[in-house]
């Protein structure tokens, strides 16, 4: 009796300290700050609910059953010999089928609407914003206005941002919770994600793909500014930087491995970078690919070329 009295304290103890820590908890899912965002929260939201349809009846009846037929109320009917009721069946099948291709067609027409490479409709001129995931750091690139930041991204609210992404070594996942929409960064590939902030603020990045040791670590700060006066005045905050990345020595000694990596300006950088990034894997894979046979042709060619 006693122990039945501990457990029973012990459960309203343990619901009591979950709801309190549980109560500063914020989802960054359910907290958009942007259109994308928005859209996948009312699809989540969506989704539950239809599948609220079948879970709560289920809860409630698995309750009521056993209420109803528990040892002591000799009074429920007893059926030992049902098995079959086509009313039971129509129910039981009906409302799931419904519910699949109910969530079917809307998975069809949410997939194509929020394509993550499909560019947002804006009377507004987007940012264009590179991205490389590094060992464990994000570089980012402004190709129009020539500068580069690590762990550091600045845009106007209610413009468009159109990513390119990639990686310089082990496959990473660009992530901005509260504006949508994650997307995988591969070595010697460009994915695209075109995102959008409905209002200022300071929003988190994370990488949200295990890359090793400094993985905790691997994460940004993305600021919408309240107009573009104000991202003006960081553009020209990131200038006055003294570092530059201009050249491939430059990223390469960049790229070394660093955890917990602070933010970083470059005042100059070379808006072809992020091609010439995914350049060096293609060609270290062509490389790669080359059968000896191929390498001895080619270099007999060479030879024919130059007279030798």
């Amino acid at each position: 009796m006693r122990l039945m009295k501990y457990n029973k304290c012990l459960g309203i103890l343990s619901l009591i300290a979950g709801a309190v820590l549980l109560s500063g908890c914020d989802s960054a899912l359910l907290n958009p700050k942007g259109q994308i965002a928005l859209e996948q929260r009312s699809l989540i939201l969506t989704a539950f609910g239809l599948m609220m349809i079948v879970v709560i009846p289920a809860v409630l009846m698995a309750v009521l059953f056993a209420w109803k037929y528990r040892a002591t109320n000799t009074n429920a009917k007893y059926s030992p010999n049902w098995s079959h009721s086509n009313k039971v069946e129509a129910v039981v099948w009906t409302i799931p089928i419904l519910i699949i291709i109910f969530l079917g067609v809307l998975t069809w027409k949410s997939t194509h609407a929020l394509e993550p490479s499909k560019p947002l409709v804006s009377d507004v001129k987007p940012v264009e914003i590179d991205v490389v995931a590094l060992d464990w750091k994000w570089l980012f690139i402004y190709p129009e206005q020539g500068i580069a930041t690590v762990n550091q991204i600045a845009f106007p609210a209610n413009t468009p941002v159109n990513f390119k992404i990639t990686s310089n070594s082990v496959m990473n996942s660009f992530f901005i919770p509260t504006l949508g929409s994650q997307i995988y960064a591969m070595a010697g590939m460009q994915t695209k994600l075109h995102l959008i902030a409905n209002e200022p603020g300071t929003f988190d990045g994370i990488s949200s793909n295990f890359s090793g040791r400094g993985f905790s670590g691997m994460k940004f700060k993305a600021i919408a500014t309240k107009d573009d006066a104000e991202f003006q005045q960081w553009v020209a905050k990131v200038k006055a930087a003294p570092h530059t990345l201009t050249t491939m020595d430059e990223f390469e000694k960049l790229a070394s491995p660093s955890e917990n990596h602070p933010v970083e300006y470059f005042s100059t950088a070379n808006p072809e970078l992020f091609k010439q990034i995914i350049d060096k894997f293609m060609m270290s894979h062509g490389k790669m690919d080359m059968s000896p046979h191929e390498g001895m042709d080619m270099n007999h060619a060479a030879a024919a070329g130059t007279g030798e």
